[in-house]
């Protein structure tokens, strides 16, 4: 009984300051970023006014604000509340931190969304962050250029076509298979299937809001072929 209760204590210790240093870690990162717009409209003599600036946020909110709030309703699940602040501090999380999370939590047998799965995650990243930044102290700090130019320019090209997709698709499968819902997850392929194959080269003018169609209609999919289970003789007594 008290190891139980120590604990749920550490855990609530562990949200309290990942809360508290998420948001106060996010902030700085935020106006650390303003920084350098901040001195080019201030002080750098530049003829940019606010007029400018407005049009050039409408112009991109236009295009992707959208993921502003599809990304965090989408990675939230499996990352858990303390992994989104590392997420989105560190960045290119669909294609680097979200693989290394469902590789963790699959080889642990973690489920998403639980506390579990969400320590796993947190050190899931904490583990991807650290290689990146190794690797890049290496291959770019140390080596740089000289090991791009002697790597053949065919070797790189196949790279940059097939490596990304194969790592996404081996993270597609992962997470099909670790799902607690599989009907949700076959709802979520055949969609997706159908916004990419079908509808995108119909209309490539869906192409920048693809992400969205799909989770949006996934979503809705999903709710209304959703399985009842609960008890007929559950029902009739609940109308009672």
């Amino acid at each position: 009984m008290s190891t139980s209760i120590t604990g749920t204590s550490a855990l609530a210790d562990f949200d309290r300051t990942t809360s508290r240093w998420g948001r106060a870690t996010m902030l700085a990162g935020l106006v650390f970023s303003l920084t350098l717009p901040a001195y080019l409209i201030f002080f750098s003599g530049l003829d940019i006014n606010f007029a400018s600036i407005l049009t050039a946020f409408v112009a991109i909110a236009a295009v992707f604000g959208v993921i502003w709030v599809i990304e965090p309703l989408t990675y939230y699940p499996i990352l858990g509340a303390s992994s989104m602040y590392q997420a989105f501090m560190i960045g290119n999380i669909s294609n680097k931190l979200l693989p290394a999370v469902i590789v963790a939590q699959s080889t642990i047998g973690a489920k998403a969304g639980t506390r579990k799965g969400e320590l796993a995650s947190v050190a899931a990243i904490c583990g991807a962050a650290a290689v990146h930044l190794l690797s890049l102290l290496v291959f770019v700090g140390f080596l740089g250029t000289w090991l791009v130019s002697i790597v053949p320019a065919d070797v790189v090209a196949v790279v940059q076509t097939f490596i990304l997709p194969t790592v996404m698709g081996a993270v597609i499968v992962q997470a099909m298979v670790s799902q607690r819902a599989p009907r949700s997850a076959l709802i979520a392929l055949v969609v997706s299937a159908v916004v990419v194959f079908v509808l995108v080269p119909l209309l490539p003018a869906l192409k920048m809001y693809a992400t969205v169609l799909a989770v949006v209609t996934t979503a809705v999919a999903a709710w209304f072929l959703r399985k009842d289970r609960q008890p007929a003789e559950t029902l009739e007594s609940a109308r009672s």
